[in-house]
């Protein structure tokens, strides 16, 4: 079962609990498999984990850490080469042709790197995709001479945002938390 076909098993399992807006699939440490549901109802928003048989997770800390690995993946994806590897990767092959510039050529190589480790969606938010994309940034930036990352820069200025949606999570859980 591709992970497109488990992500629409779990929606219509979770319309139970009401109208399904979105599924994610995430690994946080220990490698069990989670899905974050989100609901929408008029302009509410509510969410809801369930586990690999689509039941409700009500443990706080498993919440927590799927709310979490799910924010911090959807960042690092959205911030990796600045947000638009396809226009970087533009960009670098036209230095390459106009400019003739040492390097470019690795430049291109550590990009196209980068947006395969991205990938595209639907994708499964885990340490380990955040690790590839990490050090296939990190390769980036040192390929085009960055010594400070700006990617990880970008990720620690958003650690905020992430607390915040981890705490939404829970102020508009369907089920209490234990």
């Amino acid at each position: 079962m591709t992970l497109a076909d488990e992500l629409e098993a779990v929606a219509a399992a979770a319309a139970a609990h009401g109208a399904v807006a979105g599924v994610l699939a995430a690994e946080p440490l220990g490698g069990r498999r989670f899905y974050l549901v989100a609901f929408v109802a008029d302009d509410d928003r509510r969410w809801l984990v369930v586990d690999e048989a689509a039941a409700p997770v009500a443990l706080r800390t498993d919440v927590r850490e799927v709310a979490s690995i799910v924010a911090m993946c959807e960042l690092a994806g959205d911030l990796a080469g600045g947000g638009d590897l396809d226009e970087l990767r533009s960009r670098l092959a036209e230095l390459r042709t106009t400019e003739a510039l040492d390097g470019v050529e690795e430049a291109e190589e550590a990009a196209l790197r980068l947006q395969r480790a991205v990938g595209e969606p639907p994708r499964v938010a885990s340490p380990g995709y955040l690790d590839a994309i990490g050090a296939a940034t990190v390769a980036l930036e040192r390929a085009l001479g960055d010594d400070a990352s700006p990617f990880a820069a970008a990720l620690r200025a958003a650690t905020g945002a992430v607390d915040e949606f981890v705490r939404d999570v829970e102020r508009a859980y369907l089920v209490e938390l234990r």
